[in-house]
């Protein structure tokens, strides 16, 4: 199994530690980076591969949005999940716009998160059920095309039903446990979604299920 590094960007120790004691241990995590302001995140970003980081908004001086704009303006790789209190429309589509791949509440469960954590790693794109209505409204005035009327897009009933998992949040791992087929399988599956979606990641494929009525 592959391990990453992880870096929590959290200016509250407690909630740091809370994030470290929730991470330490998991099978697919190597070292947990620590900082509790941006300037130092940004500095052990660039002087350490780091795959994934968990990122406050309210940090001091430099805010969690425009250090990932800072971070994803010189690493494109890296994955980034927002984790915050603040569920504001504005804050929510400028992390977003930002680079970030996801976007959580401060209130998940902690085995919750890892599972989130784990299919950010595995390449999905996330974000919280208490801001879908934010994301699918900025959907409505974005680049993802309507179309008049329903269209399958010639899913099949697999993918289909793979589809409105990915709209539910579900990550590929939990999709192969709740289908029973294997992760293999269920990437595959994805991958043909993503192709006939004509869109380059779950979330977009999410969007455009939502908005344009395919499940």
């Amino acid at each position: 199994m592959t391990k990453n590094n992880i870096l929590i960007v959290e200016d509250h120790e407690l909630t740091r530690f809370g994030l470290r004691t929730t991470f330490d241990g998991v099978d697919f995590v190597d070292f947990i980076f620590e900082a509790e302001y941006a300037q130092k995140a940004i500095d052990i970003v660039n002087n350490n591969k780091i795959d994934l980081i968990i990122m406050d908004l309210g940090l001091p001086n430099i805010n969690g949005i425009d250090a990932t704009k800072k971070i994803r303006s010189k690493n494109k790789d890296v994955k980034i999940v927002i984790l915050t209190s603040h569920n504001d429309e504005k804050e929510v589509l400028e992390s977003l716009k930002a680079g970030a791949n996801a976007y959580c509440s401060k209130e998940i469960n902690p085995s919750r998160l890892v599972e989130v954590v784990r299919s950010v790693l595995d390449g999905a794109s996330w974000f919280d059920q208490s801001i879908a209505h934010v994301v699918l409204k900025a959907a409505t005035n974005s680049n993802i095309p309507e179309v008049p009327t329903k269209n399958d897009y010639n899913l099949t009933s697999r993918e289909a039903q793979i589809l409105k998992l990915i709209t539910e949040g579900y990550s590929n791992n939990e999709i192969a446990k709740a289908l029973f087929v294997s992760i293999n399988t269920t990437k595959a599956h994805v991958a043909s979604i993503l192709q006939k979606l004509e869109v380059d990641d779950r979330l977009q494929a999410a969007l455009k299920a939502l908005k344009n009525k395919i499940v």
